[in-house]
């Protein structure tokens, strides 16, 4: 099984960006705007993301843990015999935080695919919690 890892070190409180990655429904508007295009709910605890390369993935919250700041979600689809995603924030004084993103992933031919899209997404997310808007909740 391959695992993939993203970290992104924050210059933003912990709170903060556990506020937007806890905020499950609105990933495309408070986490990762431009890489994802739209989240629209499918049940209280699933949602249907668009991709800004045209896919869509039904991602389904398995965990979320307000204390240690981590979420932990599932994407069930017929490429992939597995899929599980997790997201923490740890605290690294009053102003910054660390951001891990860990994937797991079957089959290991998806690995590159994965990781690529990771990499983009990290990306996005720092960009968007670092901006000063993020400090705004959606309505």
């Amino acid at each position: 099984m391959a695992a993939i890892r993203k970290t992104m070190d924050l210059n933003i409180p912990a709170q903060t960006a556990w506020n937007a990655l806890a905020d499950f429904q609105n990933v495309h508007v408070r986490l990762a705007p431009g890489f994802l295009t739209g989240s629209v709910p499918d049940g209280e605890n699933v949602r249907v993301v668009s991709f800004a390369n045209g896919t869509t993935a039904r991602e389904t919250l398995v965990a979320k843990d307000e204390v240690l700041r981590r979420l932990a979600y599932t994407i069930v689809s017929d490429r992939m015999t597995h899929h599980n995603a997790s997201a923490e924030i740890l605290a690294d004084g009053p102003a910054r935080c660390r951001f891990v993103w860990t994937t797991d992933v079957l089959p290991d031919t998806l690995a590159p695919y994965i990781d690529a899209q990771m990499e983009a997404g990290a990306q996005a997310m720092k960009a968007a919690l670092e901006r000063p808007q993020a400090l705004e909740s959606c309505p």
